[in-house]
């Protein structure tokens, strides 16, 4: 029987418990970070080189994906999105596991998305150790500005979320939701 030795890197991926100061993964946020400091010094004129940052950092974008800075990522080769994709200001997306989105996703100002968890433990957070789930994001979704949204969750094509909502679970296609939790307001 043979036992399967998985890298740092891997078990983030798989969203198992990993090491953050893992030499590699501290090499991948640094390249993460001095991409998003070169997408976040362009000017509005320069949307082919926010293009062109944009395919270097993310997994995948779609034909027409738009960033409006500033920006932050931790790692970027995390994120897929699809055609569309937009962002207003200070978005925040937290992708030691994959954050997927569709087309037509419009993300407000100052949201933020989290895939990463940390033990409940002081002394286990202590070392550095993280974990994650990642967020599933359907075609169509509006996201509000200021909204948060937690690792693990999944939301279905066509759903807004209200502004300033912490979405801590699954979110149907075809809703409003809003809040602190999110819940549903409305069925579109």
């Amino acid at each position: 029987m043979s036992i399967e030795i998985l890298s740092e890197k891997e078990k983030m991926l798989k969203g198992e418990p990993y090491q953050a100061r893992d030499p590699e993964l501290v090499a991948a946020r640094q390249r993460a970070h001095r991409l998003t400091r070169l997408l976040n010094q362009t000017e509005d004129e320069q949307q082919e080189e926010r293009r062109g940052i944009l395919k270097e950092l993310f997994g995948t974008v779609g034909n027409w994906a738009f960033v409006e800075p500033p920006f932050r990522c931790e790692y970027g080769f995390n994120i897929h999105v699809g055609e569309g994709f937009f962002t207003n200001f200070d978005v925040v997306l937290l992708d030691i596991c994959p954050i997927t989105m569709g087309w037509g996703v419009l993300l407000g100002a100052g949201t933020h998305i989290y895939t990463v968890t940390h033990p409940l433990d002081a002394q286990q957070r202590m070392t550095g150790i993280g974990q994650g789930a990642p967020v599933t994001i359907g075609n169509r979704v509006w996201v509000g500005g200021r909204s948060v949204i937690l690792p693990g969750v999944t939301i279905g094509d066509n759903a807004v979320i209200g502004a300033g909502s912490i979405v801590n679970k699954d979110v149907p296609a075809n809703v409003v939701v809003a809040g602190n939790p999110a819940r549903i307001i409305k069925t579109l």
